[in-house]
């Protein structure tokens, strides 16, 4: 079922491919060829934004990018770009990767302006192109959510035609939601977007975020929209995971508890001629402001192509088919709140300020409570 409707080809798509697609840098599935990703991240075919990050294999993702929308006129295609690990001067710390260009170690805010504009400038040049369509805030920190001084030197580099818009994009894990209201609230007149995981059975906690982005006019763009290759429908109790691929950070059982979730919505999909993969699409369209979803296409041990998946990625329907009871009888089987501890600042959490985590502070408490999240109640562990 695909309804595909004219846009500016320049805007950003309601579907989107990410860099991080293939395993080849953040180790999901099989890794794949290089030749085959950047077939994949092509730009056509009913797909015309491309999402990628400099700090991805530090930078090795943005060539390929750059050699996929070598021979694609520039009007033809969406990019996506985001900066904010600084893989030139950082050094990496294990898995933990490279250092936040905001570390004190590495600089201070009177330099922060001037790194943006360097790695936006180096950005740009792996891709091959001169101007981004949008140019996230990749992975910040805390002082990345709060710095006047960052967000408006990232302001700076769209007027100074870099790119056309800018956002914030937090991760990789879950959670910064208070972090991300704060944000919106202090900085939502600069913004014009925000990336959050939403998905389905992982409705919690992105969703506290939304009526924020949506009061400030910030467009969002939802990634893991396929928890984590499950709405694909090739991922199987026992599957077999490489050893760094992403997904073994997730609770035991995670699989078989989501494989009786997806039982219960199939019903939904079926009734609308959409795939496992197109429901949770449209079921995160369906909420406001979502714009866009980004899921991430793997390469499963068996399972079906890559390119099989991106043909199923293009055919969503661009008009919500859903309806609001659907939506929220979707939610109520997915339902996953308090099942993690959070990323960022949350009640879980008392230690040291690090580079993911901090503590709660007394403004972003009412930050959350201005727009109806309350941090005790809806941001605690239910197993802390």
């Amino acid at each position: 079922m695909s309804d595909q409707v004219p846009q500016p080809t320049r805007a950003v798509g309601h579907v989107a491919l990410g860099a991080w697609s293939g395993g080849r840098y953040l180790q999901y599935g099989e890794t794949i060829a290089e030749e085959r990703l950047q077939a994949l991240l092509t730009p056509g075919e009913g797909i015309h934004t491309i999402l990628t990050a400099d700090a991805y294999g530090a930078g090795q993702a943005d060539e390929v990018v750059g050699r996929a929308i070598a021979g694609v006129p520039r009007e033809q295609f969406c990019l996506v770009g985001a900066v904010g690990h600084d893989f030139y001067e950082g050094e990496r710390e294990g898995a933990k990767g490279y250092p936040r260009f905001t570390d004190a170690r590495l600089r201070g805010p009177e330099a922060y302006a001037d790194y943006l504009k360097r790695a936006t400038e180096r950005h740009l040049a792996r891709l091959g192109v001169d101007e981004l369509d949008v140019l996230l805030l990749h992975n910040p920190d805390r002082t990345g959510y709060t710095s006047p001084v960052v967000w408006e030197a990232l302001a700076s580099l769209r007027d100074e035609g870099l790119t056309h818009a800018i956002g914030v994009a937090p991760g990789p894990a879950n959670g910064f939601t208070l972090d991300v209201i704060a944000c919106l609230e202090r900085f939502g007149e600069l913004m014009d977007w925000a990336m959050l995981i939403l998905n389905p059975f992982e409705p919690w906690p992105g969703e506290l975020a939304l009526r924020t982005a949506a009061a400030q006019e910030v467009a969002v763009i939802a990634r893991v929209v396929d928890y984590g290759g499950l709405f694909w429908d090739d991922v199987r109790p026992g599957h077999s995971f490489a050893e760094r691929d992403h997904r073994l950070h997730r609770p035991p059982g995670w699989i078989e508890a989501g494989m009786a979730k997806l039982e219960a919505v199939r019903p939904f999909a079926e009734a609308h001629g959409l795939t496992m993969l197109q429901l949770a699409a449209q079921w995160d369209l369906a909420h406001t402001p979502v714009a866009c979803v980004a899921p991430t296409l793997i390469q499963e041990p068996g399972g079906r192509t890559i390119e099989q998946k991106r043909a199923e990625l293009a055919a969503t329907p661009h008009h919500v088919v859903l309806g609001p009871e659907e939506v929220e009888q979707i939610r109520a089987i997915g339902d996953n709140t308090g099942s993690m501890a959070l990323k960022g600042a949350n009640p879980d959490y008392d230690g040291a300020i690090v580079a993911d985590r901090w503590p709660l502070e007394t403004e972003l408490v009412a930050a959350g409570a201005r727009w109806g999240v309350d941090a005790e109640r809806d941001l605690a562990h239910a197993k802390a």
